[in-house]
């Protein structure tokens, strides 16, 4: 963009040693300042039918970064039923700035085939979300994946990204017009004059010259 290089895909996994632990602390220095479980809004509705339990910032949970998101989020590794015994089983869930939750997939290795699939762009996160994609990502998917981002009108009209071959019209014989004969130029009236008039003079003088005989 302007002779100048953006980074645009960015696939980040944070390694076992940068993971960090959200809800642990508090943020602040103050002795009463309010942690992320504090801040915690309970009247949410937890997972009914479908939709999976959200993670919680209290003991309940053990959430850890994956990806910062350069600033619009964050992708969390998340524990549930912590107590009494930490279950193996994870959950990748998204968290965006207003500290909404928003379940991606049930295991990592799923999650990194939508890291993959996606192309770390930007925002992509949010394809997951009530909100979806900022008009700007809308233009970024559009360029690089234009069927992950249509993927509602994908389903209803499953040809609408399909090429149409009519071979028919492709292989359509052609009638060919017959080629014309050039014919060669005409030649001006005043040689055609000055051709006649040689010949009759010429005709005239052997007509005198066999008369004298």
């Amino acid at each position: 963009i302007a002779d100048t290089p953006m980074p645009l895909g960015s696939m980040v996994i944070n390694s076992v040693s940068k993971l960090c632990r959200l809800g642990g602390s508090s943020m602040y220095t103050l002795p009463n300042a309010p942690t992320l479980a504090d801040l915690e809004d309970d009247t949410d509705e937890e997972g009914n039918g479908d939709k999976p339990e959200r993670p919680h910032f209290d003991s309940r949970s053990l959430i850890f970064e994956l990806d910062p998101c350069n600033g619009t989020g964050k992708v969390c590794l998340v524990y549930k039923h912590a107590k009494p015994v930490v279950s193996p089983d994870t959950e990748i869930w998204f968290l965006d700035r207003a500290l909404y939750w928003h379940f991606l997939t049930k295991t990592f290795t799923a999650y990194y085939r939508l890291l993959i699939t996606h192309l770390g762009l930007p925002q992509w996160q949010y394809a997951f979300t009530s909100y979806g994609v900022s008009p700007q990502a809308k233009q970024w998917f559009n360029m690089y994946k234009p069927i992950t981002i249509n993927t509602a009108l994908l389903s209803e009209e499953a040809d609408s990204f399909v090429n149409k071959l009519d071979p028919n019209k492709v292989f359509k014989s052609k009638n060919k017009t017959p080629v014309m004969k050039k014919k060669p130029p005409s030649q001006p009236a005043g040689s055609q004059k000055s051709h006649t008039s040689m010949t009759s003079s010429k005709t005239s003088s052997l007509a005198g010259n066999s008369s004298r005989k």
